[in-house]
């Protein structure tokens, strides 16, 4: 069963010098696990969490989730 949400984190991580899931972990507040959990689909994160996210990469938010569900 695929996530209803997609993420681009492993490609921004790439484009911004190749930051490692435990640096973005560090700057976001959350474990290293977490975000291998968000950024393979097993993990949907909080508003919060995501938001910290793309401020961390300096994006909106829709650049960084998609939400791929049913629509309403």
């Amino acid at each position: 069963m695929t996530r209803p949400v997609a993420n681009q984190i492993r490609r921004f991580r790439f484009e911004r010098d190749e930051m490692t899931q435990q640096e973005l972990a560090d700057r976001i507040g959350v474990t290293r696990q977490t975000v291998n959990a968000i950024e393979l689909g097993k993990y949907s994160p909080s508003l919060e969490v995501a938001f910290r996210i793309a401020l961390v990469f300096g994006v909106p938010l829709e650049e960084v989730f998609e939400y791929t569900g049913e629509r309403p």
